[in-house]
């Protein structure tokens, strides 16, 4: 965002700042070509889903939660013991983290991070895929954070999808937020951008309507194939 985005009062009045504080829509992602998507503000707000926790299961920490909202991926995991740390570039999405007892961070993924090259598992999950409308450029920063033995676990659609768009957060009555790039990828073409990284699926899996890929570099970790049954969890 802009400096002039910033204090346009479109920025000062995001639909998704206020979203946020109030914990529940409705609101939505508006992309530029008229189609809109309603965004889960209240499962963000609640408490980890069925889906969420086969997610947590294969997470190995130190844990990075990269646009983290409220925190409740990152609370979930402190309260099983695993160290997460959540970055998130809205500041309402921070506060509502640190409210659970989560860590957080008000930073852009490719801003400098805590221990890069050191997390064992980084989340890109709800959509966060589609962060900066370059995905290459995003696995290839999520790449840089992990570990060498780390794993990428991303939320992909379903569908095959490959697309990249301008979008904002728009409210019902037609209040919006600032533009920005996106993008939405399903899991066959995060698997040819992951593959032109060097990064290999180590695992896949669906619960309920939701679908999840695990990265990891070439020979770091077996292949295995793609799964709707969790993990036992890792202590």
């Amino acid at each position: 965002m802009t400096p002039e985005e910033e204090k346009s009062p479109s920025a000062r009045e995001d639909p998704y700042a206020l979203a946020l504080q109030a914990g529940r829509g409705p609101v939505y992602l508006r992309f530029a070509d008229g189609r809109r998507t309603r965004l889960p503000v209240r499962r963000w707000g609640a408490r980890p889903t069925g889906a969420d926790e086969t997610l947590l299961e294969r997470c190995n920490g130190p844990v990075l939660d990269v646009g983290c909202g409220p925190g409740r991926l990152c609370g979930a995991l402190l309260d099983r013991g695993v160290f997460a740390l959540g970055i998130d570039v809205a500041p309402h999405a921070i506060a509502r983290t640190e409210t659970r007892g989560g860590a957080a961070l008000c930073r852009s993924v490719f801003d400098p991070l805590p221990a890069e090259g050191s997390w064992q598992s980084l989340l890109l999950v709800d959509g966060n895929i589609g962060i900066g409308g370059d995905p290459h450029a995003l696995l290839r920063r999520c790449t840089q954070l992990i570990a060498p033995t780390g794993v990428l676990l991303v939320e992909v659609e379903q569908h095959d999808v490959e697309e990249g768009c301008t979008a904002w957060v728009e409210d019902t009555h037609g209040n919006r937020g600032p533009a920005f790039l996106w993008a939405c990828l399903g899991a066959p073409a995060v698997r040819r951008v992951a593959e032109s990284l060097g990064l290999s699926v180590t695992d896949q899996w669906i619960s309920g309507r939701r679908c999840f890929l695990s990265l990891g570099r070439h020979d770091s970790r077996p292949s295995v194939v793609a799964s709707h049954a969790p993990r036992a969890q890792l202590r």
